[in-house]
């Protein structure tokens, strides 16, 4: 899972995970990601609902370890596919963050714990991967844009006002793992919209749903799309960001194809392109989701040099939920006193 992030504007009054390049700055260093994914306690019942109060613990511990392991930096699952949150009417669209109204002070609660560990956390917002009963609410804001924008509007928007003075808050990731539910063999003479490239590598695997330019215009890397545009627009300082698979749909090379171009998105989602002479082509990559098991004969070290020493800027194990956490503290452990500006960077941080 890698994870192409946006580029950052710096608060003026606070310190915060931003951009130079190709990578993470904090604090005036070059900073290395290193750290890992929960990415959830309860799935989709963490936060609202006056859930995290029976989850605290629980969050509290974990990055009670990941800091102690050296860890800077985590991952952590919110929306899913909407079970208890945002708040959906019987039309499908979205009237609130949930029912209770608990959802943002969940979040900054669970942020602040992290602050308390030195940890920075990134919220995914949605995920893709495996199709649930509750399918259908997601389903509605990737096909119809006024659901879409109702999310935005009563949902997303008041969430980054919210939030956007918490400096554990590393940023914002869209959606995890779309091509779970691509359309893998769309043949089409837009290159945007043809996925032919994709056939037989395994997208689609939670159901091959939707079309390219429906997630193109749900989300991307450049924040031309409209949760992107809409967290640019409140909070001009967020880092925002999304997990993809593999480097299939976002790679000119080996034959494959970035379908998630500023082009493609600016025909997708018709939305305007802020700060766009800033961005430029390479962006910060986190190795985002990784295992010892499925390393390839890699041991849980190497794995973490190999993020650091090859150009990546960030690595996230996966994960602590299904009990591999004591190997990614051994992981974490191994690259906490790094500290070459010419590789990773500094892996040490105080928020």
């Amino acid at each position: 899972l890698y994870f192409p992030a946006s580029t950052l504007h710096t608060g003026l009054c606070l310190t915060r995970l931003g951009i130079n390049g190709t990578h993470f700055t904090f604090g005036g260093q070059r900073v290395f990601l290193s750290g890992v994914n929960k990415a959830w306690e309860s799935y989709a019942y963490d936060f609202g609902q006056q859930q995290y109060q029976y989850r605290r613990q629980a969050y509290q511990k974990f990055f009670q370890e990941t800091a102690q392991a050296g860890g800077n930096s985590v991952r952590i699952w919110i929306h899913m596919e909407g079970e208890t949150s945002p708040q959906f009417d019987s039309s499908g669209h979205v009237i609130g963050t949930d029912a209770n109204g608990t959802l943002i002070n969940d979040l900054r609660t669970m942020i602040q714990d992290a602050k308390q560990q030195n940890i920075l956390v990134f919220l995914c917002l949605w995920n893709a991967a495996v199709k649930q009963s509750f399918h259908k609410r997601l389903d509605g804001l990737i096909k119809d844009t006024n659901k879409l924008q109702s999310y935005i509007n009563n949902a997303l928007v008041p969430m980054v006002q919210a939030l956007k003075n918490e400096t554990a808050l590393g940023g914002w990731d869209i959606i995890n793992e779309p091509a779970g539910e691509m359309m893998s063999d769309v043949q089409s003479s837009d290159p945007c919209q043809d996925t032919t490239f994709l056939k037989n590598s395994g997208a689609g695997w939670a159901g091959s749903l939707y079309k390219a330019v429906e997630f193109q215009r749900f989300y991307n890397f450049l924040f031309v799309n409209w949760q992107a545009d809409a967290i640019k627009r409140s909070d001009p300082a967020a880092l925002v960001t999304v997990g993809t698979w593999s480097g299939r749909p976002v790679l000119e090379k080996f034959g494959w194809k970035n379908i998630y171009k500023d082009i493609c998105l600016v025909k997708a989602g018709n939305k305007p392109n802020h700060d766009f002479s800033e961005l430029g082509l390479d962006k910060p990559v986190v190795i985002g989701e990784f295992r010892e098991s499925d390393g390839g004969g890699m041991t849980i070290n190497q794995l973490y040099d190999h993020a650091y020493f090859k150009g990546y800027t960030g690595a996230w194990g996966w994960s602590q939920m299904d009990g591999n956490m004591q190997n990614l503290m051994q992981g974490m452990t191994h690259v906490r006193n790094y500290n070459d500006s010419s590789k990773g960077g500094v892996v040490k941080i105080t928020l």
